[in-house]
């Protein structure tokens, strides 16, 4: 085997020469200055490329972070009220800093936006209701309700309830009696309709109103005008009685109330509307400060009972009386109430007629 000797010189110069080079480095104060300069200016052109590249990111995206990834249900509670009271804050700035420009612009102002809704979004009834319309006059002045309208019969009406009652029942049958004059409550036993309609058109009542329940509560209510018709069938809901109510007035007066129906623009609406007027006198007795409102908005009609009082000349106080309840037309029949023969004007199809929600049938 043969083996070469390396002088010890050519192995120890290379590295004392290295040596020498890293002193001259450290004590060459130059140097260093050029190198930190470089070092620093090299880091804030980093820091700037990640700046630059964080902006962007941040315009370019939204963050990703969301409330209901939080997994503590107090603090997930506490950061979404955080959230929604930094919302509100935000909507009540931009709130006054257009209140401010508008008043700044005075008359150049820019009307008012106003919002979306499913009311003045609807879509337009071919059986809407002009009121000069010379074909709705003569249908009003030959229809089942011309003879109350005329002045020539005054309302009468029969208030029974479905089999067995129950004291909700009959609580909500005797405060509805208390807010139509003239109103009498009986209760049936096993009678069916057919048998009491010609009893009740014998004793000259005008309208028969049954109100039937589903455990314990009531939940329709059937309205027949006699002795012509129409019968409506409708859904009830949401019924409060006078106890229920906060901030209720006295109990009702004897005293014929005002009348109020509201939004009852299509032919079908002007039927159901002229049904429920038809119910109340039509000399309401001021003295009293009493009013029935039928109000219909999605074909939901919501009634109320108010007393009201004139404070001055600009503020009227109101107390609600009671009771509230909701209605729902179901159907509406010709003629007094027949389940087997009888002839439907109408009759709600929810899967057809519900499928859109901007289009009303009241």
């Amino acid at each position: 085997m043969d083996i070469t000797e390396v002088p010890v010189s050519e192995v120890s110069e290379p590295r004392k020469a290295k040596k020498k080079k890293s002193k001259k480095v450290k004590n060459n104060p130059a140097s260093d200055k050029g190198d930190a300069e470089s070092v620093l200016s090299n880091h804030v052109d980093t820091k700037e490329g990640v700046k630059m590249e964080s902006t962007e990111a941040d315009s370019a995206f939204p963050p990703t972070f969301s409330v209901s990834e939080i997994k503590n249900k107090q603090r997930r509670h506490v950061m979404f009220m955080k959230l929604k009271q930094d919302k509100r804050k935000q909507k009540m700035i931009l709130k006054k800093k257009r209140k401010k420009e508008r008043e700044a612009l005075g008359d150049k102002a820019p009307p008012k936006e106003v919002p979306k809704t499913i009311e003045n979004q609807r879509v337009y009834d071919e059986t809407t209701v002009d009121p000069d319309d010379e074909e709705v006059k003569f249908d009003e002045e030959t229809d089942e309700f011309a003879a109350y309208f005329n002045g020539l019969t005054n309302p009468k009406v029969l208030i029974t309830t479905s089999d067995r009652p129950r004291g909700r029942t009959v609580r909500f049958c005797e405060q509805m009696a208390n807010v139509i004059p003239n109103a009498h409550v009986y209760y049936r036993r096993g009678l069916a309709l057919k048998r009491i309609i010609p009893q009740c058109i014998a004793r000259d009542f005008t309208y028969l109103m049954v109100v039937n329940e589903d455990r314990k509560v009531p939940n329709g209510l059937v309205l027949c005008h006699l002795p012509d018709g129409p019968t409506a069938h409708f859904k009830v809901s949401s019924v409060r009685l006078r106890k229920e109510i906060r901030r209720r007035g006295k109990d009702p007066t004897v005293h014929h109330p005002e009348v109020i129906l509201n939004n009852f623009s299509t032919r079908l609406g002007h039927s159901i509307g002229r049904l429920f007027a038809a119910l109340f006198p039509q000399d309401p007795q001021f003295v009293g400060r009493q009013v029935a409102t039928f109000h219909n908005q999605r074909d939901f009609i919501f009634f109320r009972f108010h007393r009201y009082i004139f404070k001055n000349e600009k503020k009227v106080g109101i107390q609600e009386l009671g009771p509230r309840f909701t209605l729902k037309l179901r159907s509406l029949q010709k003629g007094t109430f027949d389940s087997k023969f009888g002839e439907y004007e109408w009759v709600l199809k929810r899967h057809d007629m519900d499928s859109c929600r901007r289009k009303f049938q009241l």
